[in-house]
């Protein structure tokens, strides 16, 4: 039986759900595909966001041969081939639109595969991951990649999904979903539109024959227990997350525990809990409590290897921890200022002193020439720049609590050998 999720797929753009910050009239993703031009590019998204049906849709708006490919099952040959393929139709005036998905999946051998194809047109390029491009697909292949960011379905998305599906001929049209049940599914959900179709189909499947309206029982038998842990007037995942993150923001150990348990119960992937928990170590404590990080990987490592429920006591532990712990997001603002300067002032030279020189032409040119060690003369080594010409930066204020105390004192005594301008000494 074909899924429900492929029979209601969407063929045009006006049917597409979500992404409207991509394909909205005045985005230029729209504007392109509505004028059949398209450029090879990378969709990045949650699984369930709708990257495979993009692509599809893609293929329409620019009239070209669709094939998918799967990184996960296919290799070199199988691309080789479809590009055999694509060439053949491109001489007959054909484009061919291969949609790789789970294209991390590849080693970068098998990426670099891509490169000429991609390079010459022979193929325009949709490739699809649920991973950070930044870390997985190879720098060659990602500047050959226009970059498209997808976004979590939202409930009023969703709530579109399941009507498409209850109205679509090729849809489900022998049952009715009560508004309890429809916000139940929505919440269950989670944001990925082929889960929510996947339990509407379940539904159907397990219902029994004599019953056309589904009520929450049902939705119990068809999904388990997990699905009643978002209850009718309870909060979406994506919000029990961020009540977990606020409550240990604010030290309540308490709401804290109760939030991760609501979550556990609900059927939340732990590693997904505890890799939140790594963040909050990282963005709301820092340098407050550097131990906070380390217990927090400590934790994801812990359910990794004992599983559930041993697991989750680890990550009650740490939640705790985190909880209790003195708050510093010094270093978080440190690194957005950071970032916002890294992208103003991107080609600004690396000063002399500070470049390494290990040739006697770079000698020659004066690079590394005047640096000072620090080992060698603290005091000249602080006098010194570091920063390019143009830019004085101050971005890590240590304001925090805990540790970062004694940070503060630190930074102070840099600030003051810094401007003692008699300080000339070796000390």
């Amino acid at each position: 039986m074909i899924p429900l999720a492929e029979r209601v797929r969407p063929t045009q753009l006006d049917e597409v759900v979500g992404q409207q910050h991509l394909l909205a009239p005045d985005k230029p993703l729209r504007r392109a595909l509505e004028r059949g031009i398209l450029s090879s590019c990378l969709l990045w998204g949650p699984p369930g966001t709708g990257k495979t049906t993009l692509a599809r849709v893609m293929a329409g708006a620019v009239d070209a041969h669709f094939v998918g490919l799967s990184a996960v099952s296919a290799g070199v040959r199988e691309v080789r081939q479809v590009a055999s393929e694509a060439a053949s139709k491109r001489a007959q005036r054909q484009n061919t639109l291969l949609f790789l998905d789970e294209v991390h999946r590849f080693n970068k051998a098998q990426q670099d595969i891509l490169l000429p194809f991609v390079e010459d047109g022979t193929l325009l390029l949709v490739g699809a991951t649920t991973e950070n491009p930044s870390f997985e697909v190879n720098s060659a292949l990602r500047s050959r990649l226009q970059l498209f960011v997808l976004e979590p379905l939202s409930e009023d998305d969703l709530r579109q999904l399941l009507e498409r599906a209850l109205t679509h001929p090729e849809g489900i049209h022998d049952i009715i979903l009560t508004e309890d049940t429809q916000t139940m599914l929505v919440q269950w959900a989670g944001g990925d539109g082929r889960r929510l179709l996947g339990a509407l189909q379940s539904l159907q499947q397990t219902l029994p024959s004599d019953t056309r309206t589904v009520d929450v029982e049902h939705v119990q038998a068809a999904l388990g227990k997990g699905a009643l842990a978002f209850d009718k007037g309870g909060e979406h995942f994506y919000n029990l997350i961020s009540a977990l993150h606020k409550s240990v923001r604010g030290c309540d150990p308490d709401a804290s525990l109760y939030w991760l348990a609501r979550m556990l119960k609900a059927g939340a992937d732990p590693l997904y809990v505890a890799r939140r928990l790594v963040r909050i170590a990282s963005e709301d404590i820092g340098l407050a409590d550097p131990n906070a990080l380390r217990l927090a990987i400590a934790a994801k490592e812990t359910v990794a290897f004992l599983g559930q429920p041993e697991g989750d006591l680890a990550l009650a532990q740490v939640t705790v921890y985190l909880a209790v712990a003195p708050k510093s997001n010094a270093v978080y603002r440190a690194w957005q200022a950071a970032q916002r300067d890294a992208e103003r002032y991107r080609n600004a030279p690396v000063p002399l002193h500070l470049r390494n020189a290990p040739s006697d032409l770079m000698k020659a040119l004066n690079y590394g020439q005047g640096y000072q060690y620090y080992f060698d003369d603290p005091h000249a080594s602080f006098k010194q720049q570091y920063a390019p010409d143009g830019i004085n930066p101050h971005y890590y204020d240590a304001a925090g609590e805990g540790w970062e105390v004694k940070v503060r004192e630190r930074l102070e005594q840099f600030a003051h050998l810094r401007d003692n301008k008699n300080s000339t000494g070796k000390g």
